[in-house]
């Protein structure tokens, strides 16, 4: 059987409710039709931008050197470009048109996506999805500025992480960004005091994505968790804008002290994988820590520390600096030469 899937700009998608498992077979037989293959099957089906190509005409959102957006454009454009994306990814794998229209098609706005996407991601038997949705749509669509970070979070994973191929791409499958979006639902219920249940979705979180944040923990904008399996994240740290966070990270407290006990990272901060930063200790803004290190002191503005006990690069008393932010070069390892002349 040949497929043929339907990319009219003008016709109107069919509509379901959201937060469903699948779409009605009688609604997806409107939206994809089976065709017996014939001479026509050589001719493919029509294309997804206007003029006969499967190119994107819609403009990607830009990032300047500082790591922020040009909301006003950038944001507003995000969405309709990742209906495009979708359409483009169901041109080319028709296969996935059920996925992509319950996640992203049937959507009018961003806010739906996300609210159902986590919804279908974190329930289970016993906490059902429709629930979820109606929580988060709820608290995203009351709180834009989530959803501004929930934007700009898209963005910096798209212009720092060279495996993700496109917004809708990382928007309906990279862990640690859904990880994060539902942390932002979570704090956001823990500082209105209902810390029963957003410790609640911590938990989920923790189980599904394999990342365990607080959801008493401040987080800012333009977040990258790269990979993220393993990321612990305590109650009281706190971690700034445009900052990159690699897999397998702790920022944790050392296990003698209550209250304020756990990091402080500052803006634009790269943290390699591996690393435990331990204590309520402040990575200053544009520091970089090499993988695998043990943080115990605090790090000081656009230097590098590395190792376990993490040193300077360049000693204590004048430690290099970095002339770039290295949450957004991505930087891992030009430390090296200067930390040691041992090769293997």
């Amino acid at each position: 059987m040949g497929t043929c899937v339907r990319t009219s700009r003008t016709e109107t998608p069919p509509q379901t409710k959201p937060n469903r498992t699948h779409v009605d077979d009688r609604v997806f037989q409107n939206y994809v039709e089976y065709c017996r293959p014939n001479s026509a099957d050589t001719v493919s089906c029509a294309p997804i931008s206007e003029k006969g190509s499967n190119t994107l005409h819609t403009r990607a959102p830009t990032v300047s050197d500082n790591g922020n957006f040009n909301h006003e454009e950038d944001v507003d454009n995000l969405w309709k470009l990742m209906k495009d994306e979708a359409r483009s990814d169901i041109d080319q794998e028709p296969i996935l048109s059920n996925y992509y229209f319950s996640s992203i098609l049937l959507h009018d706005s961003m806010e739906s996506a996300l609210a159902n996407h986590l919804a279908m991601k974190l329930s289970n038997s016993s906490l059902p999805s429709g629930s979820l949705y109606d929580l988060f749509i709820g608290l995203l669509t009351e709180n834009q500025d989530i959803m501004r970070a929930v934007k700009d979070d898209l963005m910096a994973v798209k212009e720092r992480d060279p495996a993700c191929i496109s917004y809708v791409h990382c928007f309906l499958n990279f862990k640690g960004y859904l990880a994060c979006q539902a942390h932002r639902v979570a704090h956001k219920l823990w500082l209105r005091g209902r810390k029963i249940l957003a410790l609640l979705i911590q938990n989920r979180v923790s189980e599904v994505f394999a990342v365990d944040i607080h959801p008493g923990a401040k987080i800012g904008s333009g977040i990258l968790f790269d990979h993220a399996t393993g990321v612990v994240i305590g109650e009281t740290a706190v971690i700034g804008n445009n900052v990159s966070i690699l897999h397998n990270v702790t920022l944790g407290g050392t296990g003698k002290v209550s209250g304020d006990r756990h990091p402080k990272i500052g803006d634009g901060v790269l943290i390699g994988a591996g690393t435990c930063v331990l204590g309520n200790v402040r990575i200053e803004d544009g520091a970089k820590i090499g993988a695998g290190s043990v943080v115990l002191k605090q790090v000081p503005a656009r230097t590098t520390a590395l190792g376990n006990p993490a040193r300077l690069i360049g000693g204590k008393e004048n430690p290099i600096k970095l002339d770039k932010l290295p949450s957004l070069t991505m930087d891992h390892t030009s430390h090296i030469s200067e930390w040691s002349d041992y090769v293997i």
